[in-house]
């Protein structure tokens, strides 16, 4: 009788479930909405990246369907062959407008975006200077691309600095950052690491995914909040989450992108947008450049449930946007907090170590522009009942 090569993977699992880590996939029933049915319970949802509620917008449903009457549901081919439709150049020009850079490469997923220009642009002889808390697609792109990766303590530009002061000056260097940190919520160091890049000649690259739709005139990013156009090389973008479709882009030069266009493996390899998404992000764009209101909305509903939250007593770490962790320390206590809200009807999901150290468990909350108040403040009064029967508050 054959042995099973995998069973270590059922010890594994054993492992996580003795330490109240294992996770079971929240299953949706219906529509990605602020209140809405997760495992047949109603729920207030604060564990989407649907910020601006575009998910459901009726322009974007239109158009989707709108596309697949006229061009079908798939593209047949990857980009480099026979599936770059019009619509998909249409998109990118869209983009590149929008993010007021020469030229937007999309990609089929954020990760695919980060990873694949990472992996692109460098080689072995190349080095990487990375925030620790960057996202994992920039971890993966810098292990594949075979350069040198140099870490720094998160938002510690002093630090960043003595690595680029260590490193030749012919060396060619990739330092990049996120805009808005997925787990905490905090915003990078973007104006100082863009001055460091100038001062050592590095490649300035910034991770948006999470302030796309939310920082900057009508969504435009954080490059755009701090005024840093011109100064930031390569900026990744997301669909997937305030812009409510699917997939990533990466904005910059002319040159950046014709040269994704034929190295970018994830471009080369996988199969293009469906029509019905590359015109769903279209109208997306309509909505960001046309209702600004939404997204005065998103910002609104943070403040009032951030202020919420810390009144309570709450650890809610050093975020500045609409993630909003609740830090509970221990992974088991995070887990537990996770579970007990979600019996009393919301929905914030656990975080544990790896994806976040270990002494910095917690379950992590993100508000929408189209919840409401009474949405918010009913999260809230949950979040008082769970944290003092857990001895958090």
């Amino acid at each position: 009788m054959r042995t099973d090569p995998l069973a270590y993977l059922s010890i594994e699992l054993d492992t996580l479930k003795q330490q109240g880590l294992y996770r079971h996939l929240r299953i949706l029933e219906g529509e990605q909405k602020p209140k809405t049915t997760f495992d047949h319970r109603q729920v207030v949802n604060l564990s989407s990246n649907n910020y601006l509620g575009l998910t459901t917008h009726p322009r974007l449903r239109e158009a989707a369907l709108a596309a697949t009457r006229d061009l079908g549901v798939g593209s047949g081919s990857v980009r480099s062959i026979a599936g770059t439709m019009a619509i998909h150049m249409e998109l990118e020009r869209r983009l590149a407008v929008f993010k007021n850079t020469e030229a937007v490469v999309v990609f089929q997923s954020g990760f695919a975006a980060n990873a694949g220009t990472v992996a692109a642009v460098l080689t072995k002889e190349d080095v990487v200077i990375s925030d620790e808390l960057n996202h994992a697609s920039i971890i993966d792109g810098a292990r594949l691309s075979r350069a040198a990766i140099k870490v720094f303590p998160h938002k510690d530009v002093a630090a960043a600095r003595r690595i680029l002061q260590d490193l030749p000056a012919s060396q060619r260097k990739l330092l990049i950052t996120d805009g808005v940190f997925s787990m905490d919520g905090d915003v990078g160091a973007i104006p100082d690491l863009c001055t460091l890049a100038e001062e050592f000649g590095c490649i300035m690259m910034v991770d948006d995914a999470h302030a796309s739709g939310v920082f900057g005139k009508n969504g435009r990013g954080t490059i755009d909040h701090f005024g840093l156009h011109g100064r930031v090389d390569i900026q990744v973008g997301t669909l997937s989450k305030a812009v409510g479709a699917l997939g990533g882009y990466v904005a910059g030069s002319r040159a950046l992108i014709d040269f994704l266009y034929h190295r970018a493996r994830p471009f080369l390899f996988s199969t293009s947008h469906p029509p019905a998404t590359a015109a769903a992000c279209i109208a997306a764009i309509d909505v960001l450049e046309q209702e600004p209101q939404i997204i005065d909305r998103l910002w609104d509903n943070t403040l009032f449930f951030k202020a919420g939250l810390r009144a309570l007593g709450f650890n809610t770490g050093l975020s500045e946007s609409p993630i909003t962790p609740v830090i509970a320390g221990d992974g088991a206590l995070a887990m537990k907090l996770s579970d007990r809200l979600f019996q009393e009807g919301v929905f914030a999901q656990g975080i544990a170590f790896p994806t976040v150290a270990r002494d910095k468990a917690r379950v992590r909350t993100i508000v929408t522009a189209t919840h409401t108040r009474d949405d918010l403040q009913f999260a809230l009064d949950v979040f008082a009942k769970v944290g003092r029967e857990l001895g958090l508050i």
